[in-house]
């Protein structure tokens, strides 16, 4: 797979749930409860609970941005567009770090579960003293890593099946459980000393919640984010924290709770404890319900770490692509096709930590370090509703704003003070250091500097200068270096026969603009193939590098910026849009297609979606803009139309004409006087004028008669009317014989707008 590709939609609501669902029912249910319990008693269900509220403001901030800026890195991406590469690279080193500490941990119950089934011996390893938990787990570690490293095919499925398979073991449990369930065991409630460890014990169990954002981090592969994201995330959080606060319940009024206290593999014993009291034929069934739970522990903790691993690579993925880390730690094995570089780090570093750490201390540090990134991405959600940027448009907004996200920052942070101090001391040591890498290594190679920055900026006059002063100090070189945003005009490219063309004009705009040129080849997958399969196949490569070869050379001729970038998808035209908000590009130039109906979007994408940035659609019959012609009845498409034709004016020489055929009720001379105010207004004041009274169709195909370059702003009219009686511009092509280039501006309408149209036209 080449540097720049991107991922594409495969994954749907089921397998973005299971991703969830999987990575939170691990260690934390079948390991930590003999902790939890042995600190707070029966309030140890209690602090499951505070976890998954805890978690559930933060799910419902994660939504909103995952359906806003739907991309691979999840929370590490959101915080860096929001709040700039500084604490993109925090989130990013203790998202990275957290879920090595996550797998380490993870692997340490596996071993707890494995040495019930065959005992290993404690040895030492120098000053180290290995235990057989930890020997297990360094062996469980190497195997999933020798996993991900080989690249296992196929386990959408597989991840459906674990995550069925547990809900129902659990499910089998706590049946059992109420069938002997005792209320009285139950108290007291809050035996004494217990209540002051109800937070503490929260912060150490809190790590059972780290699988919901694991979710976001493949947002970009997600089909329909708007619906399935939110439905994964929120679900997923509230699903586990029933299932987690039932089954510690139905736990300890079903047992002792001195079996329970202090016991790794409490479970496991409790469930021989209960099936034991039950037979068929004679035969009793505690053997079956120590084996149930047993196998649950070692699926739970094996499917938590192995997602952990696979979740890493996503965030380094992430953190390449936006420059904070070298994105040569991305590099994808010839052979296996995965990104071996980053699987390798990561793997050394669960090996070091399973060495190192006990159980306690590996389960608070993932904590802390997620802690960290959650408290920062509610912050975000903050900033992107205050900043308000152009291209923030979520389908889903958390309910009872700002409260929210506020108690999310609030509660995530304030339960990071009740972690051991030697953890919050790793864990700011590592932010100091992110800090450091940030200011030493990624400032000089990072381009954007984040909303917040550039929101603090614009406003420097009006904000303290304290304030304008620190947003200057982090903006990158590459920010600093250019006080203006840089236009960037992104062009899909399909066709090597209209390549050529779009390039061209692209080209021409981005130079004028001082803008780059992203070229972008979507290379479109049978639904039967899987992308990962795909990005494999040497001809992708080849076929992509071909036309984005041709395209780099095209660019040479303005002597303008070219990003290119692969895309591979099981949709195509769709597929657009998305990447045009993926790399925030301000202009889109493509080529005319089946879909194209007087808008540059799908029906059903003009009945859901607003365009993410300004679109320019080419109808090519040989590129000549000598002569340009450019209809306008004053609306905002034809202004946009008329900023193209500047700058094709400005680059190539063109004649500009300007027609406005007149409305029923105005007469000549208010057209002519509308025609030359608006000319001036527009910046083509020198443009020849001519204005019509005949209907807009038959004025078009006549002015059009000598030009070689149409120009005219999409359709007012809305999709019923267009349903039912056509639509203008596709008349218009028909009777012209030039190239025609469709202008549409970005812009809110309503669902009333979408179907029935606007009143102004172009």
């Amino acid at each position: 797979m080449s540097a720049d590709e991107e991922l594409a939609k495969d994954l749907g609501l089921l397998s973005a749930l299971t991703i969830g669902i999987g990575t939170m029912i691990g260690a934390g249910i079948f390991v930590l409860p003999g902790t939890a319990v042995a600190r707070a008693g029966p309030l140890a269900a209690a602090t499951f609970v505070i976890g998954g509220v805890t978690a559930l403001f933060t799910a419902l901030s994660a939504s909103e941005l995952g359906t806003a800026m739907p991309k691979s890195g999840g929370a590490y991406f959101y915080i860096n567009r929001a709040l700039g590469p500084m604490f993109g690279s925090i989130s990013g080193w203790a998202n990275w770090l957290g879920l090595a500490f996550a797998s380490a941990f993870y692997m340490y119950g596996f071993g707890e579960y494995v040495n019930q089934l065959v005992g290993v011996p404690t040895f030492a390893l120098g000053p180290v003293t290995v235990t057989a938990a930890q020997t297990i787990g360094l062996v469980g570690a190497a195997l999933f890593i020798a996993v991900n490293y080989l690249g296992a095919k196929e386990t959408g499925g597989l991840q459906v099946a674990i995550v069925l398979t547990l809900l129902a073991i659990l499910s089998a449990f706590t049946v059992i459980g109420l069938l002997n369930a005792d209320l009285d065991s139950l108290r007291p409630i809050a035996p004494p000393g217990t209540t002051g460890e109800v937070l503490p014990v929260t912060a150490i169990v809190f790590v059972s919640y780290l699988g919901f954002v694991q979710i976001t981090s493949v947002a970009e592969e997600i089909k329909d984010p708007g619906r399935n994201l939110p439905l994964a995330v929120i679900g997923s959080v509230l699903i586990v924290t029933v299932v987690y606060a039932l089954f510690l319940v139905v736990l300890l009024a079903a047992v002792p709770t001195e079996l329970v206290a202090d016991n790794e593999t409490a479970v496991v014993e409790a469930a021989e404890l209960l099936f034991g009291q039950y037979s068929v034929f004679g035969v009793g069934l505690g053997a079956l319900g120590w084996g149930m739970l047993l196998f649950g522990g070692l699926l739970a903790t094996a499917s938590s770490a192995n997602a952990s691993i696979l979740s890493s690579s996503r965030i380094n993925f992430a953190m390449g692509r936006e420059k904070i880390i070298s994105p040569s730690v991305n590099e994808i094995h010839d052979r296996f096709g995965t990104p071996y570089k980053s699987i390798l780090i990561t793997g050394a570093l669960i090996i070091v930590f399973l060495l190192f750490g006990n159980l306690e201390l590996l389960s608070t540090a993932g904590s802390v370090l997620h802690l960290i990134v959650y408290g920062l991405l509610n912050i975000a959600l903050i900033v992107m509703r205050e900043a308000d940027p152009a291209d923030y448009d979520p389908d889903f907004e958390v309910p009872l704003y700002p409260f929210v996200p506020i108690i999310g920052m609030i509660s995530s942070f304030a339960l990071i003070a009740y972690i051991e101090p030697v953890v919050i001391a790793l864990s700011a040591g590592l932010v100091a250091f992110a800090a450091l890498w940030y200011l030493l290594y990624a400032r000089k190679r990072v381009e954007s500097a984040g909303v917040f920055v550039n929101w603090v900026l614009d406003r420097s006059e009006e904000m303290p200068e304290p304030a304008v002063a620190a947003a200057d100090s982090i903006r990158p070189n590459a920010a600093r270096e250019s006080d203006a945003d840089e236009f960037d005009v992104m062009v899909p490219l399909a066709n090597p026969r209209t390549e050529t063309e779009l390039i061209t004009l692209a080209g021409a705009i981005a130079k004028q603009r001082g803008g780059t040129v992203h070229a972008v080849h979507i290379v479109q997958v049978p639904d039967q193939t899987p992308l990962e399969r795909a990005e494999q196949e040497g001809r992708v490569d080849a076929e992509s590098e071909k036309l984005l070869a041709q395209a780099r050379d095209d660019a040479e001729t303005f002597g303008v910026p070219l990003e290119t970038h692969t895309i591979l998808s099981h949709r195509s035209f769709e597929e657009i849009f998305d990447a045009a908000r993926a790399f925030d590009v301000d202009q889109v130039v493509m080529g005319w297609g089946a879909a194209t109906h007087g808008r540059a979007e799908s029906r059903l994408d003009e009945l859901t979606h607003d365009l993410p940035c300004d679109f320019l659609v080419l109808k090519d019959r040989g590129f000549d803009p000598s002569h340009v012609l450019l209809p306008t009845a004053g609306g905002p498409d034809s202004a946009l139309g008329a900023e193209v034709v500047r700058l094709l004016r400005d680059e190539f020489g063109s004649r500009v004409a300007l027609l406005h055929a007149l409305d029923d009720d105005e007469t000549r001379e208010d057209g002519e006087r509308f025609l030359e105010e608006w000319a001036v207004e527009n910046g083509l004041g020198d443009a020849d004028l001519v204005v019509d009274d005949r209907d807009v169709e038959t004025a078009i195909a006549d002015a059009a008669s000598d030009a070689t370059f149409l120009v005219i702003g999409a359709t007012g009219e809305g999709l019923l009317s267009r349903l039912i009686q056509g639509s203008l511009v596709i008349d218009v092509l028909d009777d012209v014989e030039c190239s025609v280039l469709l202008a549409e501006t970005a812009r809110k309408r309503s669902m009333r707008e979408r179907l029935l149209g606007t009143e102004e036209t172009d």
